[in-house]
């Protein structure tokens, strides 16, 4: 299963950059970090309308390169003027090419506020996306226990990161619920074969609450999937490579965001 083999690999580069020091230079330097207020990620999803989270991605395990000169902060800018709720920013390097200085220079470039997606599971990298400058994290039930949810959770609560908690199925997204989630992901690409199933977030959306919020991800190739989407109850989508291999992105993302207000 591709998320294992991620998650495995994820482990060994922490393992490594811990030899190498890189982690005793994040602690050392988040003693004079000072939190994010205002919760800005949270806040902007909760807004009126369906809440859009446009993705910077330049590769994917399932199709590969998507953008090979990756113009990652002229199109952070783009969604940013096209009205973008927050920006998704790829930090993980092998199978999706990302890098946490694409989220460091986005994130002092843009007012709204950007989410690291990657496959946390060590606080350590917590602390690195708060000092990169990001609003909030991505955490995956999928790959981590009970007790790490919690904890993850409560360390990004300190250092003032909003959680987008991803679940792929109901025993995922009571697990993320009993943990005190507030934003609540469901991803429509199964990780172990990569189809997509739309029908996961109609289903899943009978299991949220009032007052979390919930995000719809992956698989919506057109505009009526995003429609879709908030029809079954989405308070916000995730996109990616709709939007990264659109001829004109900004016109795409105006259009998607008036027909959903």
């Amino acid at each position: 299963m591709i998320l294992d083999d991620i998650a495995q690999e994820t482990r060994k580069r922490i393992d490594r950059l811990e030899r190498e020091g890189y982690y005793d230079e994040i602690r050392r330097r988040m003693k004079d970090f000072i939190p994010k207020k205002g919760h800005s990620f949270y806040r902007n999803l909760k807004a009126p309308g369906l809440s859009f989270i446009c993705e910077l991605k330049k590769a994917s395990p399932s199709k590969g390169i998507i953008s090979e000169d990756f113009p990652f902060e002229e199109i952070a800018k783009e969604y940013e003027r096209a009205g973008a709720s927050a920006i998704s920013c790829l930090t993980e390097p092998k199978w999706f090419k990302g890098d946490i200085d694409y989220l460091r220079k986005v994130a002092s470039e843009v007012e709204i506020p950007v989410l690291r997606k990657d496959f946390i599971i060590d606080l350590c990298q917590i602390e690195e996306a708060a000092l990169a400058g990001a609003s909030a994290i991505l955490l995956i039930a999928a790959i981590l226990t009970d007790e790490e949810i919690k904890g993850f959770m409560k360390e990004a609560e300190n250092l003032g990161l909003d959680v987008l908690a991803e679940a792929h199925d109901e025993k995922e997204m009571e697990r993320l619920l009993s943990a005190g989630a507030r934003i609540v992901g469901v991803n429509n690409r199964d990780l172990r074969d990569f189809t997509i199933h739309m029908e996961t977030t109609e289903r899943l959306a009978a299991l949220v609450p009032e007052g979390v919020l919930l995000v719809s991800e992956s698989g919506m190739t057109d505009e009526k999937a995003v429609k879709r989407m908030r029809q079954a109850g989405a308070d916000a989508v995730l996109i990616g490579e709709m939007l990264m291999k659109a001829e004109n992105r900004p016109v795409l993302l105006k259009k998607m965001i008036q027909e959903n207000s």
